[in-house]
């Protein structure tokens, strides 16, 4: 559903909360006016949620809130990222992917791009020790994901002899101040070249170059879950954990009811972390006995 002009979407079954399509890529100005509408509205919305922007982080507003994080990289010059601020062993692999053959620059979103992120995307059904939702998707599929804000969009390839072996794709808000990663993923076959390294030095050089202070990459940290690969590539080249309000606004009994009794939370953030740590070792080894000889990226 449209609201202020822009797109609000609705999860949940029990309990409705929406959302802004593309949160931290864009933001309501006026929460006030936007909730005047989903109260009017005809769907059943139970909570209505929203954060602030990175370089806002002081809470304006008396709904009920809850502080939320991002990995954010403050952003002055490249230079500056390359020099001072992460360590040589990060240097090295950046230099390593170069010295390897790799060539990251800004492409144009075009049927080349799509063809070469779909070969990417088909290269493995796991990632990360678990079903890769978007592998085999079809070109049409593919064209409607990766064309959302494209206005806004920054494509980012790495190649290798002439072949793309990986991709990022930028967003920025709409007073283009700060940028998302929105996709980012490389061919697990060409991980000894160090492609995502280079291609986050090349997102930084993309976002000084235009002025961009800040540069997100998702959450810095989930719930009860404890540092891991992931966690620790961002810790290293030199994304920080900020905390930003998130709001939570009741608009039904059962949303009141719901943030009373904490069922605003997804279930896993009720899991206790030994056990939800348990369970991804589980499911990686059995991935990886349904696939044999698949590595997981």
């Amino acid at each position: 559903m449209q609201v202020c002009g822009k797109e609000i979407r609705i999860g949940g079954k029990l309990i409705r909360i929406a959302f802004l399509e593309g949160e931290g890529y864009q933001f309501h100005e006026d929460p006030e006016a936007a909730l005047a509408i989903l109260r009017k509205s005809h769907s059943r919305i139970d909570i209505f949620t929203f954060i602030q922007k990175i370089s806002d982080t002081t809470p304006h507003f008396s709904y009920p809130m809850e502080w939320d994080n991002m990995a954010v990289l403050p952003i002055s010059t490249f230079d500056d990222w390359m020099t001072h601020k992460i360590d040589f062993k990060v240097r090295n692999k950046i230099r390593k992917a170069a010295k390897n053959g790799v060539v990251v620059r800004e492409v144009a979103f075009d049927d080349e791009l799509l063809r070469g992120i779909s070969t990417l995307y088909s290269e493995s059904p796991i990632r990360q020790g678990r079903r890769f939702r978007h592998y085999g998707i079809d070109l049409e599929s593919l064209r409607k994901m990766k064309s959302t804000f494209l206005d806004r969009s920054i494509f980012i390839d790495a190649f290798f002899e002439g072949a793309r072996i990986g991709f990022i794709k930028l967003v920025t808000d709409e007073e283009r101040k700060q940028a998302g990663l929105m996709h980012i993923l490389s061919m697990t076959r060409h991980r000894d070249k160090a492609p995502t390294n280079a291609l986050i030095a090349q997102a930084v050089r993309s976002c000084a170059d235009r002025g961009i202070s800040y540069l997100w990459y998702a959450n810095f940290s989930y719930g009860n879950k404890q540092r891991d690969t992931l966690a620790d590539f961002k810790r290293h080249n030199r994304f920080e954990k900020v905390e930003l309000p998130r709001y939570y606004v009741p608009l039904t009994l059962t949303g009141r009811m719901a943030l009373r009794l904490g069922l605003h939370h997804g279930v896993l953030d009720w899991i206790p972390e030994s056990i939800a740590s348990r369970y991804r070792k589980i499911r990686s080894l059995w991935y990886a006995k349904r696939f044999p000889g698949v590595e997981s990226a």
